[in-house]
């Protein structure tokens, strides 16, 4: 029978993956609506305020669905974030430019989990689900680029030439030496390289915030280290780009305020860390499957390792202070 067995009886039932899938977003954007609902009041440009919005009335909406499919199943519901979590009249701690980027950043992992979690489920209507989600995200995102474009701080990926000609590699040299001559980046690591310096240097900036106005001393810690590991990571990806002469992604850093007011719980601030730890995690891995040549290939084995590190510590921090809400487990 392979794969395939007898539909189930009860067509309210969940599989592990559609439970995980449901409460993984759930958490996620109890999370997001948290940070929006900030976001709409330190906002100023009068372009930028209908994309957070948007990416808040997204985040209501999932919830009312994730809560009716998880009820319907006899399912706990998360406890997630509330506004317990939230000051939204804390002072600004972010421009108005690093919240869109942070937009963009966090709409990518949004479309990337969905796309996970549609083809790892079964159910048509959990199935139908995440397939709306990805639309109404693909709709966001391309709001988001067609403003970014016109903002100072955008650069594009890097450009290449066309080729002239089908060719094909002719020896196993193409995975090159880490001494002697190395071949050209090819596009692809030229655009991992390039998406990867990217998101971990907003890992860096994101920390530095959140270093300030966190209220634990150990979290606060762990945030100044993870300042440190991806800053260092981000710098990596960008000296590999600058070898070739090609440009790289604008850092974020100095669009961090001073205020030392935290809008955000401990909690809150060390499982968004968790959670962009795991996504790096993800993207560092599938960039290491596209990459040939070998100083690339022990860059990317360096930055996972430093990942590695970061996800052990904060997991450890949630435990300590009780903020890690179990997933369902098996009997």
């Amino acid at each position: 029978m392979g794969i395939f067995r007898k539909s189930k009886t009860n067509t309210n039932s969940l599989t592990a993956a559609e439970v995980s899938a449901l409460w993984l977003q759930y958490s996620g954007d109890s999370m997001a609506i948290c940070i929006f609902k900030y976001f709409l009041h330190i906002v100023e440009n009068k372009e930028i305020k209908p994309i957070l919005e948007n990416a808040l009335q997204l985040s209501e909406s999932h919830i009312t669905k994730i809560t009716e499919f998880l009820t319907r199943a006899n399912f706990q519901i998360p406890l997630g974030f509330t506004d317990n979590d939230v000051n939204v009249n804390a002072p600004r701690l972010f421009s108005d430019q690093f919240l869109l980027f942070y937009s963009y950043i966090m709409t990518i992992h949004g479309i990337t989990g969905y796309s996970l979690a549609f083809t790892n489920c079964e159910r048509p209507d959990i199935q139908n689900y995440f397939s709306e989600c990805l639309v109404s995200a693909k709709e966001l995102f391309q709001n988001i680029v067609a403003l970014a474009k016109n903002q100072p701080k955008y650069i594009s990926v890097p450009s290449i030439p066309s080729p002239h000609g089908t060719k094909f590699v002719e020896s196993p040299g193409f995975i090159s030496n880490l001494i002697g001559d190395k071949r050209p980046l090819n596009s692809s690591e030229i655009s991992t390289l390039f998406f990867n310096s990217t998101k971990t240097g907003f890992v860096s900036s994101l920390s530095l915030a959140f270093s300030q106005v966190a209220v634990r001393e150990d979290v606060r810690n762990f945030l100044l280290k993870n300042v440190k590991l991806a800053g260092k990571d981000a710098e990596s990806f960008d000296a590999l780009l600058q070898q070739e002469q090609l440009p790289i992604p604008e850092k974020w850093d100095n669009e961090i305020t001073d205020s030392t007011v935290s809008p955000f719980s401990d909690k809150l601030i060390m499982f968004h860390a968790g959670f962009l730890v795991n996504a790096a995690l993800t993207y560092y891995g599938a960039s290491l499957g596209s990459s040939l040549r070998s100083d690339i290939i022990v860059n990317y084995s360096k930055v996972f390792t430093h990942a590695m590190e970061a996800g052990v510590i904060s997991y450890n921090i949630m435990v300590k202070h009780g903020w890690m809400e179990k997933q369902p487990e098996a009997d």
